[in-house]
């Protein structure tokens, strides 16, 4: 009896499907662990989890889409881990650490920042299904992984040895809440970096870049992140200046071709 050379246990889509939900899950479990990391007094350990669950999620989604892998219930999916490892857990994090001290008020900012995130999410579903034009080289807001580093910017601070100024967390840390809180359910435009085109010329120096970062990222942790972490924010309002040139142009140009269709 001749063998069926059109068996397959499972077809080339869904393991397409697959692989990218497999890495989400495993960025969940990494995010849901920083939280058991922070119950062990282990901050260091947790701060690292979620930046490694910030680095798969931004592998997953470029993953999905280089291997023609995306899917809704991926979709779906990434939105409810996102709210697990860059909502929930740093929440608990800087709970453990921090706000316990300050109450039910501490226990407040927790629930205002988890809130903010799931409603970031839940826009960015809603405004990813829109077609695609300039605006989609932007964020509304910052995005929920850069939220969840920032929100534990004052804990990595305390852990990066720097020594430059004395903070009063018990104030840092409720202004870092609300402030991040609120960039996440803005419309402040942010850059996003899921379209960025690399020429071919310079993709060896962007290699050595990556290379580079990830090696002092690994010697110099925690400084490395604070560092990151404030290049970040300065970025905020150029990408605004941007934005809004961006915008201007575009509607000159469509005024332009208005004005053409008219009088033709």
């Amino acid at each position: 009896m001749e063998p069926n050379k059109n068996f397959r246990i499972v077809s080339n889509t869904k393991t397409r499907v697959i692989l990218p939900n497999i890495l989400t899950l495993i960025g969940v479990c990494i995010g849901l662990s920083s939280i058991k990391f922070a119950l062990d007094n282990n901050y260091g350990l947790s701060i690292i989890a979620i930046i490694f669950a910030a680095v798969i999620d931004g592998l997953d989604g470029r993953i999905a889409r280089l291997i023609k892998g995306t899917s809704k219930v991926g979709k779906e999916l990434d939105s409810l881990t996102d709210v697990i490892s860059f909502g929930v857990a740093p929440a608990f994090i800087m709970f453990f650490w921090s706000l316990d001290n300050l109450g039910k008020f501490g226990w407040l900012l927790c629930l205002i920042y988890v809130v903010c995130v799931a409603l970031r999410l839940a826009r960015f579903n809603v405004s990813s299904n829109q077609e695609p034009s300039w605006k989609d080289n932007f964020f509304e807001g910052i995005p929920s992984p850069a939220g969840g580093v920032l929100v534990l910017m004052p804990l990595i601070y305390s852990l990066s040895g720097f020594n430059f100024i004395k903070i009063n967390y018990e104030i840092l840390v409720p202004i870092f809440f609300v402030t991040i809180s609120f960039l996440l359910i803005s419309k402040f435009p942010t850059y996003s970096l899921k379209k960025i085109v690399v020429p071919r010329q310079t993709t060896i120096f962007l290699l050595f870049t990556i290379v580079l970062y990830f090696g002092l990222l690994l010697i110099y942790t925690f400084k490395v992140i604070i560092i990151s972490g404030i290049i970040y924010l300065l970025f905020i309002p150029i990408s605004y200046i941007h934005f809004l040139k961006l915008n201007k142009k575009n509607k000159n140009q469509k005024h332009i071709e208005d004005n053409h269709e008219d009088v033709l």
